[in-house]
């Protein structure tokens, strides 16, 4: 192989010859341009240009947008959450406020000690301080003010709610208590004909012990009970006649007889100033009216202490 190289300025030529392994290796460097040429054009940096083309930015901008429409509706939902947490929040100071009133007012319809029950002050708390796990004084995280609002409402209301139960206890075993009271007249209208103690009696005319009160009225008026209780007796009794008996509880025990018709039956829960019979004549008597017995642990005391007493 023969290759001729001529000087543009002098003309001149200068001629080479190639052998067969030089015609080889000429060969393969020719060859290896082209590939070399773009292995190292691979290689180079990519222009911003040949990235970001159209297509690419389209993209970007509308994940952009969508992330932006994320945040836009959390903070919507946010600020809705914290609305109803404001609402709820001034609900529970008005049902707070309405409890605190109506236990006032029940405080003082029950007449207890002033500052037994104390509904328009914070709840009385203390005791000694836990340090807990140590380096735990410096807490990383610091609620938002309306969780502590919200949790101190909470930690008020179950206050108000043990007070309000304490005092529904307190009420209810006192109204027991004005129920159970024996107090009042067995009638309501009427008079007292009798005493209790000795007295001239009406059939045999000799000196006899009297164990009750009478009450004279109208036949078929009402006759009610003093105090709450359980019927222990509804039928007839020999010398009383139609004769109703309640055990109040605590020792105590009432009679009433005579009576024309009885208006409850055994084992009934009687309350206070309810009608249990009507007033008659019947058994050993001379005219309508009630005969009235006090018994205090199974004997008879004297029913007028306990008539002229008033309510609780």
């Amino acid at each position: 192989m023969k290759v001729i190289l001529v000087n543009e300025r002098g003309g001149m030529s200068r001629t080479f010859r190639f052998g067969g392994l030089s015609k080889a290796l000429l060969g393969l460097c020719l060859l290896g341009l082209p590939v070399g040429a773009f292995l190292v054009g691979s290689n180079l940096p990519v222009s911003e240009s040949d990235v970001f083309d159209s297509r690419t930015a389209k993209a970007w901008n509308k994940a952009l947008r969508k992330q932006q429409e994320q945040i836009e509706e959390a903070d919507r939902h946010a600020r809705e959450q914290l609305t109803a947490l404001t609402v709820k929040m001034a609900e529970m100071q008005a049902r707070l406020t309405r409890i605190d009133a109506l236990g006032e007012r029940l405080t003082t319809v029950a007449k207890l000690d002033e500052g037994e029950f104390q509904f328009g002050t914070a709840p009385a708390l203390g005791g000694p301080e836990d340090p807990g796990i140590a380096g735990a004084a410096e807490l990383p995280y610091q609620p938002p003010e309306f969780v502590d609002v919200l949790g101190d409402l909470s930690d008020q209301i179950e206050d108000r709610q043990m007070q309000m139960s304490t005092l529904e206890s307190l009420l209810a075993r006192r109204q027991l208590q004005d129920e159970q009271f024996i107090a009042g007249r067995p009638i309501t209208r009427g008079w007292m004909s009798s005493r209790y103690g000795y007295r001239t009696d009406p059939f045999s005319g000799r000196r006899s012990w009297h164990k009750g009160v009478d009450f004279a009225g109208k036949n078929g008026s009402d006759v009610v009970a003093v105090a709450s209780g359980v019927v222990t007796w509804a039928e007839d009794r020999y010398g009383y006649g139609q004769l109703v008996e309640i055990n109040h509880g605590n020792g105590y025990k009432t009679r009433y007889g005579h009576n024309s018709e009885i208006k409850v039956k055994l084992g009934d829960v009687v309350k206070k100033g309810q009608v249990i019979a009507l007033m008659g004549s019947s058994g050993r008597s001379t005219g309508p009216h009630v005969h009235f017995e006090v018994y205090k642990n199974n004997r008879p005391v004297d029913p007028a202490t306990y008539i002229r007493r008033t309510g609780r």
